[in-house]
């Protein structure tokens, strides 16, 4: 099943995906939070759709972020090899975590407003992993049965505010709009081989990201299950697993970044595309 929200921003109302057209669920489900995705409630969700007719959405009708605001999203870097070579790092030995607000969240089609002072806004695709069942000190093969599923992820970065200045990375990934999320959550069942699926990203039609989750350093059951070594992962909690290489501060021969009237465009196989149209702030 594929779950969406649709509307205006703080307007949104759940709905899912059949067969390539938009529905309505809202009379369904209240929300798609940590109550829903705690319970049966997607395997509930199913079986109501098969006996109700569901209100079509119109598919021009703006979406939202698939899933209401979390408690965390938590991230991984340098979880891909290629990536680890082009910044310049050392490849880990233990994922490297670190937290990105959930203010940053918003719609996958959304506008990417860059930050006030901002000179070094830079792009990451990932694959954000969705949490369906509280995990607590989870071993790796009974992981899986904590996800609830899969979504797309761009982990916008400031890389003078994550790199140059003092602290940690925090600062440089919590910026407003440095989260789109969607277009939907793909169930686990959607997904064929949640190993073996295709990541890409376009900066003004330009392919500069075209990895594979084949490459990723540490997978989803390890990430699950060592995460849950530290804190607590919560029903619709987002982990997001890492970025391949081409960022813009990994291009050759020097970096560049985003400016106001790029457009970015990313995807991943089974979980759709989303584009962002880059904006300064003006406040």
């Amino acid at each position: 099943m594929k779950l969406i929200k649709f509307g205006a921003e703080g307007q949104e109302k759940p709905g899912v995906i059949l067969n390539d057209q938009y529905y309505d669920v809202s009379h369904l489900v209240e929300d798609y939070d940590e109550k829903f995705f705690s319970g049966n409630a997607i395997e509930e969700l199913k079986e109501k759709i098969a006996n109700t007719e569901l209100p079509l959405v119109d598919k021009n009708t703006r979406l939202g972020s698939p899933i209401a605001r979390p408690s965390k999203i938590v991230c991984v870097g340098l979880n891909y090899k290629d990536h680890a070579e082009e910044t310049g790092m050392r490849l880990p030995e233990e994922p490297i975590l670190f937290f990105k607000s959930t203010t940053a969240m918003v719609g996958p089609n959304d506008d990417l407003i860059i930050p006030k002072n901002s000179k070094k806004t830079d792009w990451e695709v990932e694959l954000g992993v969705v949490i369906g069942k509280k995990a607590s000190y989870v071993e790796p093969e009974n992981a899986l049965e904590h996800v609830a599923g899969y979504v797309l992820h761009n982990d916008y970065s400031e890389r003078e505010f994550q790199v140059e200045r003092q602290g940690q990375w925090v600062k440089g990934k919590s910026c407003d709009t440095f989260a789109p999320i969607g277009p939907f959550v793909a169930t686990q069942d959607e997904i064929e081989d949640v190993n073996n699926l295709k990541l890409w990203l376009k900066v003004n039609d330009k392919i500069v990201q075209d990895g594979n989750t084949s490459n990723l350093i540490f997978d989803i059951p390890y990430l699950v299950s060592y995460i849950s070594q530290f804190m607590t992962l919560l029903p619709g909690d987002v982990i997001s697993t890492g970025t391949p290489a081409g960022v813009g501060l990994g291009q050759k021969p020097e970096p560049w970044y985003l400016k106001p009237g790029d457009v970015v465009e990313l995807g991943i196989d089974g979980l759709g595309s989303s584009t962002q149209k880059v904006k300064a702030y003006t406040k």
